[in-house]
């Protein structure tokens, strides 16, 4: 009988992502990462030929490589690699052979855009303070509202600009300055102009905040977008006169949904073509084997009459297509999480990464005018998926007490045996403006492989569902978000024979962590919680997260100086003389989105009322530990929540499947 998924699975999973076809349309060319021997994470080039079917390993060492992009002309793949130290440009063969290093910003540099006749390279380098020297100590002046960012630390005055370079005199010129981010740059297709995305100024405003900029080669720049938003990934139409880009306006804060929009690029007349379209333009899938890889463009129809783009709906991530005239309709219909594209719209085919929630992610070839005939063209996790059992989730559906259909999914123990019953965890994502759905998700399978049902929903917040679904949570955190939560528990436990009603569970981070700790304020139904990089108190979040000073606003409707008691009242410490359940708390200790004091006060509220509590912090991991932290404490993460619910469940005396292996691998 083949086993069940193990926290060390991690070790052995391959993920694919940003596949490129040459310009010939006979390969792709596409990212392939894994952790390696020393348990650190490394990706490679691979190129895949059409004809032939196999793939070739394009790049070798302990690096990682990532964004190739082809010269038009096919003999060259430009890409990004910190085998130098930091992230530089290289570039390489389309035949083969040794990687030459194209820049050497002290700073690093990437982000690689050919020029149309491939003469030259648009890159994006890092400048602005000197290095400091090491064991050199300074202070840090700060007189922006942003001056920290989860995962980079303590901002200094650094930007992200724009650089040309001559391929052939090496010349490098740089375009952009300013205290700006600059990136997603794009040729014209004549190379007489270049578009791009420009952050607001000074880190005065939100923090994602961006515009979108026409730039010609003579240094005349002009604005596209007029209202504030966030705008990316512009896209030159064939002729130059048009550009597509994907944004959102923030009319309702982080919750406002994505759009795709064009614009004349001489008149400046831009339109959202999407507005009648009620579900979000882009990736809002939750995973754990996702993070970090690029965003997916949209790709102009060969006739120019239409644009195809990812849209996140109940539990997909999607090809679309919509016309200039904002009829939109969805391409593809499998039921999976479509994270990457790229097409040949001459030959009438694309090449997508998907991934399901039995397939951590791979390559499939279709026709465009004949999707449903896909052919697979890698299977990177094929060993490793022939020897464990994955669990196929069993969706089902409910109607809450405002009247919305809320999406649901079960997983059960891959070896489950009719007529026993089995524990129940329910899983709560974060965002809270993000989606669960048809993704494969390794924590999700462990917790099935471990002996539990695992119940994960989208309740009301969540993307998928239309417009006024996800923003039903703002200003009610722990309302009717709540409430759909524990309808679907009712739901299951009413429904299903198969679950223990008295043997409950509950785990989530960051959104899901806040949430984590408001069910335990609230009810003693679980006999164990996990709460992971969790929110607990609203009034100190707004002045100690990265995005709190914006973040708090939007989301729980006042600053910390207009009314401090709603931000308490929806604070989860509030409730911690109710708390009954033990309580493990996972915090990285370098997360700057819910930063540690989040856990730290609840711990000690816990603690000092002699409640059930233990605090785990995790050294050098940030917000994103889960995905793309430290591979080791990624799997002692996972060994902590098993075995702090088999404790409180009397799994360990039972012979837990993943208990007897905790101790030699907690830190």
């Amino acid at each position: 009988m083949k086993q069940g998924v193990k926290a060390e699975d991690l070790y052995r999973l391959r993920f694919v992502s940003d596949p490129q076809i040459s310009p010939d349309g006979e390969r792709v060319a596409y990212v392939a990462k894994r952790i390696n021997q020393d348990k650190d994470y490394e990706s490679h080039l691979y190129i895949c030929g059409f004809n032939s079917g196999a793939s070739v390993q394009w790049t070798n060492g302990c690096q990682k490589d990532s964004s190739p992009r082809w010269s038009p002309d096919g003999k060259t793949l430009a890409f990004v690699s910190d085998r130098s130290g930091k992230n530089q440009v290289w570039l390489i063969s389309s035949e083969g052979g040794e990687a030459v290093q194209l820049t050497s910003s002290t700073k690093g540099a990437g982000s690689p855009v050919w020029s149309p006749d491939g003469k030259s390279l648009l890159v994006t380098v890092t400048v602005g303070e000197e290095i400091e020297k090491e064991n050199a100590l300074k202070p840090l002046e700060v007189t922006h509202l942003k001056y920290k960012a989860d995962g980079k630390g303590l901002l200094n005055e650094a930007y992200s600009q724009l650089v040309h370079i001559n391929l052939e005199t090496k010349e490098e010129l740089q375009l952009t300055d300013g205290a700006h981010q600059h990136f997603d740059a794009a040729w014209s297709p004549d190379g007489q102009k270049i578009a791009y995305c420009k952050s607001r100024g000074q880190r005065e405003t939100i923090s994602y905040a961006s515009d979108l900029f026409v730039r010609t080669m003579n240094g005349k720049e002009a604005r596209i977008n007029q209202e504030t938003g966030s705008f990316t990934d512009p896209v030159w139409s064939t002729d130059g006169e048009h550009l597509a880009f994907l944004g959102q306006t923030f009319e309702y804060g982080s919750a406002t949904l994505g759009n795709v929009y064009t614009a004349e690029v001489e008149s400046g007349k831009v339109l959202c073509l999407t507005g009648e379209f009620d579900d979000h333009a882009g990736d809002a899938m939750v995973g754990d084997m996702h993070f970090g890889h690029p965003s997916p463009k949209p790709f102009w129809s060969k006739d120019g009459k239409g644009l195809y783009f990812i849209a996140s709906c109940e539990g997909n991530a999607s090809l679309h297509y919509v016309t200039m005239e904002g009829e939109v309709s969805r391409i593809t219909q499998q039921k999976c999480h479509l994270y990457g594209y790229s097409m040949d719209v001459e030959n009438d085919y694309a090449v997508f990464a998907a991934s399901s929630p039995t397939v951590p992610g791979d390559l499939f070839y279709a026709s465009l005018s004949n999707l449903s005939e896909e052919v697979r063209l890698t299977d990177v996790n094929e060993e490793l998926l022939s020897s464990i059992s994955l669990s196929q989730p069993e969706e089902f559906t409910f109607i809450n007490d405002e009247g919305f259909r809320v999406q649901s999914w079960l997983l059960k123990p891959p070896h489950y045996t009719e007529g026993s019953k089995y524990p129940m965890v329910l899983e709560i994502h974060g965002g809270p403006h993000a989606m669960y759905g048809n993704t494969f998700f390794h924590e999700l399978q462990l917790l099935a492989a471990s002996g539990y049902v695992v119940l994960y929903s989208n309740p009301r917040g969540s993307y998928g569902y239309g417009q006024q679904f996800v923003k039903a949570c703002m200003e009610d955190y722990g309302g009717g978000d709540y409430r759909d939560l524990m309808a679907a528990v009712d739901h299951v436990v009413t429904h299903c024979d198969f679950v223990d009603p008295d043997q409950l569970v509950v785990t989530g981070g960051s959104y899901g962590g806040f949430m984590t700790n408001w069910i335990v304020g609230h009810t003693s139904r679980f006999k164990a919680a996990v709460t992971q990089r969790s929110i607990s108190n609203w009034l100190s979040f707004y002045g100690v997260s990265d995005i709190g000073y914006y973040f708090t606003k939007w989301e729980i409707g006042n600053h910390v100086w207009e009314d401090p008691e709603q931000l308490w009242q929806h604070s989860p410490l509030r409730l911690s003389s109710k708390v009954e359940t033990p309580l493990l708390i996972l915090h990285g200790e370098e997360d700057f989105r819910c930063p540690i004091e989040q856990g730290e006060q609840l711990f000690i509220a816990l603690k000092q009322q002699g409640k059930p509590v233990k605090f785990v912090r995790f050294p050098k991991s940030d917000h994103n530990l889960s995905r793309n932290g430290d591979p080791g404490l990624r799997v002692n993460r996972l060994h902590y929540i098993v075995s702090w619910f088999d404790d409180h469940l009397g799994q360990a005396e039972q012979g837990g499947s993943l208990h007897e292996n905790i101790a030699a691998d907690r830190i």
